[in-house]
């Protein structure tokens, strides 16, 4: 009996001591928790309970130089639908009718959502999608159908906001337009105008700590934002989405009619050199077109013939001939060592002179031009290339521009041909873009502006950045030179031998210069060798109010390839409808009484509607810049919230003027 009160007493202090053990543990973890995990923990509770959240801000607009919009951010809405917080009497009360909504308003037969909510319901899923992308009105009326209009809680009403960029002009100039996105690892992608200036366009994210409550939801702390977001800045391109609109259908119907693989139109201001219109097309797998790549500004290629202009601003300029130098074109074909050059009229030209052999654009001519008078020192040539600029890229701001070619002796490729070979457009690489800024030097009587696809950068009515006109080059070459070669462009459209002469109409006058260029012409196979087709020029020819480059790319052989048929009247077209649409005139001082009238009349307007005016109108739809000077103008002090147009007011329409001090305005 004792030897078994003595193994119960010995198995009870076993456990106490095995207790009294686990309780020093549990003390020391507790300790160790408090005191040196204590701020780990914290933080992990804080984390789980509160969460900083990012606050997107408004993306600005980009518009055209009219104020048109190019590209905007827009809401939009999903809808979804969580089944587990509908009570079934209310299921089945407003499933039938809520469905009836939806099916007049998406099309979709009401028996399709019926049995979308039935097995949603019985799957008790939380998340069901009902409906994606809607606008704000779609999604406002969605809310107030039969069941949803209970809200998050009794109605399962889920809705997720997003942002999304939208061009107004489609299709038209997308690639030009161009996009900024940003993946999961904050690398950006960066394309067109929307890539080149979101440093102005994106805006500052703010803060916002939020707690987290039932269900999953987070609620704001406290009244304010830690960080308030700044809406990006607005950025007016110098686009004209006239032109834009006339370029781009023009270079389409071409592109269709040739069965050309792509091509690019470019329309600059020449004085300004701001670009009006720049429109990229490229063939798809199934024949249509699209804007598929940035090709004036990043596709550098051989030019071809419009290079004829470049040796002979050279040439000119080193006086090693004149226009009315005469060369002998050898019946259309000139060995030089072992390859052969050759015009593209068989039997060549016979003897003519320099200005007739570039408005015929005869390669023997200016093979023998150059080479004949520049292979004792060919690094004379090219230097006098290099001072005009043209081995320099422009410093575009967007992204991608191709890198111009321009070989000096020694360097890799050069060799006895490449002079002769250089003066009719192979051997050489430059853009469309970087094409036409010569051309537009010449229309400018000289002076190489660079080209400018921005004008200011602004917030609201307040210009926070302008840019003005940038000189790349004050004078490429001599006043004499200009004046002779800005001739002989004319005369390719107005002579009868010109190659450009099918373009010619008296009621509106062209300069320019045809090109057609040979690709893979190193292959032996003569199936396999397509052409570029370029026209170059600018207009009017006396006093060039435009300059205008022309690219497509492998037009259908078997329907034409040669500039002046394929580029050209695309040009033409582009130059008659600007003509058209805006007659080009000198009697500018005509224009400012009626100019003077003009601002009187939209004084008279103001004044009117200040007097006539009592109560506040219905802005609901109007852009932003418009509202605001309407209601400014009848005196109200106006707050404005967003970019886009207005989607609500805080006064409604017909309230008394002399009770409104101050009115916001929400924009989308």
């Amino acid at each position: 009996m004792a030897t078994t009160e003595k193994n119960i007493l010995t198995r009870l202090y076993i456990v106490v001591g095995f207790l009294f053990l686990f309780a020093i543990a549990v003390l020391v973890k507790l300790v160790s928790i408090q005191m040196v995990d204590g701020d780990k923990y914290r933080k992990l509770a804080m984390d789980r309970t509160e969460k900083m959240f990012t606050i997107a801000p408004n993306r600005g607009n980009l518009y055209s130089d009219d104020g048109s919009l190019l590209a905007t951010s827009v809401s939009r809405y999903s809808i979804r639908f969580d089944a587990e917080t509908v009570s079934d009497k209310d299921f089945e009360e407003h499933v039938k009718p809520l469905s009836d909504a939806l099916s007049k308003t998406f099309n979709k037969p009401s028996s399709y959502y019926q049995q979308l909510f039935r097995k949603a319901k019985a799957n008790k899923n939380r998340y069901k999608l009902i409906a994606r992308n809607l606008d704000y009105s779609d999604y406002m009326k969605v809310k107030e159908f039969p069941l949803f209009n209970k809200g998050p809680y009794k109605g399962g009403l889920i809705v997720e906001q997003k942002t999304v960029r939208e061009h107004p002009l489609g299709k038209m100039a997308e690639r030009s337009v161009g996009y900024e996105r940003v993946d999961e690892n904050g690398y950006y992608t960066r394309v067109g105008l929307e890539g080149a200036f979101g440093e102005y366009l994106r805006g500052v994210e703010g803060k916002r700590l939020k707690q987290k409550i039932a269900k999953g939801q987070w609620k704001p702390i406290g009244f304010d934002n830690i960080v308030e977001p700044k809406d990006g800045y607005d950025v007016i391109s110098t686009i004209d989405i006239n032109i834009q609109d006339i370029a781009h259908h023009a270079l389409l119907g071409q592109l269709e009619k040739y069965k050309a693989d792509h091509g690019c139109v470019i329309v600059m201001e020449t004085k300004t050199g701001e670009v009006k219109a720049i429109s990229n097309l490229g063939i798809t797998n199934d024949g249509n077109y699209y804007e598929r790549l940035n090709y004036a500004v990043g596709e550098s290629h051989e030019p071809g013939s419009t290079f004829k202009l470049m040796s002979l601003v050279a040439a000119l300029e080193d006086k090693v001939v004149d226009t009315s130098t005469v060369i002998d074109t050898e019946k259309g074909q000139w060995r030089v060592y072992d390859r052969t050059v050759r015009d593209s009229k068989w039997g060549g030209y016979g003897k003519i002179s320099v200005s007739k052999a570039f408005e015929l654009s005869s390669n023997t001519a200016f093979a023998k031009i150059i080479h004949n008078n520049y292979k004792d020192n060919p690094g004379k040539f090219v230097n006098r290339l290099m001072n005009m600029d043209l081995h320099k890229e422009l410093g575009l701001p967007i992204n991608g521009e191709g890198k111009p070619v321009i070989r000096y002796p020694g360097d890799k490729g050069w060799s006895g041909i490449s002079l002769a070979w250089m003066s009719h457009g192979y051997e050489v690489a430059l853009t469309p873009l970087q094409t036409l800024s010569f051309y537009n030097a010449i229309a400018n009587d000289g002076e190489m502006v660079k080209p400018r696809l921005i004008k200011e950068v602004r917030e609201w009515d307040k210009t926070i950045l302008k840019f003005d006109k940038e000189v790349i080059n004050p004078s490429i070459c001599s006043k004499e030179t200009v004046s002779k070669v800005q001739q002989l462009l004319k005369d390719v459209v107005e002579k009868d031998y010109g190659t450009a002469h099918s373009l010619y109409s008296p009621n509106f006058s062209m300069a320019g210069k045809t090109g057609t260029c040979q690709k893979d012409y190193v292959s032996k196979d003569p199936n396999k060798l397509k052409y570029i087709s370029t026209f170059a020029g600018y207009f009017p020819a006396d006093n060039p109010k435009y300059s205008c480059i022309v690219v497509i790319h492998e037009p259908d052989k078997s329907v034409g390839y040669y500039g002046a048929d394929v580029s050209g009247p695309v040009f033409k077209s582009i130059a008659q409808k600007i003509y058209a649409t805006n007659p080009l005139t000198d009697k500018i001082e005509d224009l400012r009484p009626k100019q003077a009238q003009l601002d009187k009349n939209y004084q008279q307007y103001y004044t009117k509607a200040q007097q006539e005016y009592n109560m506040v109108p219905n802005v609901k739809g109007m852009s932003g810049m418009d509202a605001v000077a309407l209601l400014e103008n009848l005196g109200i002090e106006v707050e404005v919230k967003g970019n886009g147009k207005v989607r609500r007011q805080s006064i409604s329409q017909g309230t008394e003027l002399s009770k409104v001090k101050k009115i916001i305005l929400e924009l989308s």
